[in-house]
């Protein structure tokens, strides 16, 4: 059974797979104005903005513009290139995590302080993040055997979503 030994705002859900080790699948933290002082940046109403989209949009993890299409859909003023910095400066701060699933597009995720992987969906780009303790026990049995000290490490499984299985 696979424990977790950190708090989340956001409950976690647990699914079971083949019936033994459950993947842990997790959820969105939160964060507020208060995260962006903490990461030693002003609260600019662009970052509030960013940041709020970031934190309450459907998907998890959203392209630069795809958060500038919220703004403008929301009637905010402020500009792709506005959008590309301030997800710089929130990426320089630790507050996102920049990915680059497929192709040459990014996309951000809120930071959520611990290591985790992704599944990705080929055909329609849903990405679901989880944490198999399986996997990651593997890894480091790996890299101990090669003399290697794991500094980080990214795992994206590409497939095809249960929705776009039935399509």
């Amino acid at each position: 059974m696979i424990t977790v030994q950190r708090e989340l705002v956001n409950p976690l859900k647990m699914i079971m797979k083949s019936g033994k080790v459950p993947l842990l699948f997790l959820e969105r933290p939160t964060m507020n104005n208060q995260d962006i002082k903490k990461a030693g940046l002003k609260v600019t109403t662009p970052r509030k903005k960013i940041l709020d989209i970031l934190t309450h949009a459907e998907k998890h993890h959203m392209s630069a513009e795809a958060i500038y299409q919220s703004l403008a859909a929301a009637g905010e003023d402020v500009g792709l290139a506005t959008v590309y910095r301030v997800l710089t400066q929130f990426e320089e701060a630790g507050l996102v995590t920049r990915h680059y699933f497929e192709g040459d597009q990014s996309v951000f995720e809120l930071n959520q302080g611990e290591h985790h992987d992704h599944l990705v969906c080929t055909q329609c780009a849903k990405v679901e993040e989880f944490f198999d303790e399986t996997i990651e026990n593997r890894l480091h049995s790996i890299a101990e055997k090669a003399h290697y000290k794991i500094t980080d490490h990214a795992l994206n499984i590409y497939g095809l979503c249960p929705e776009c299985q039935e399509k």
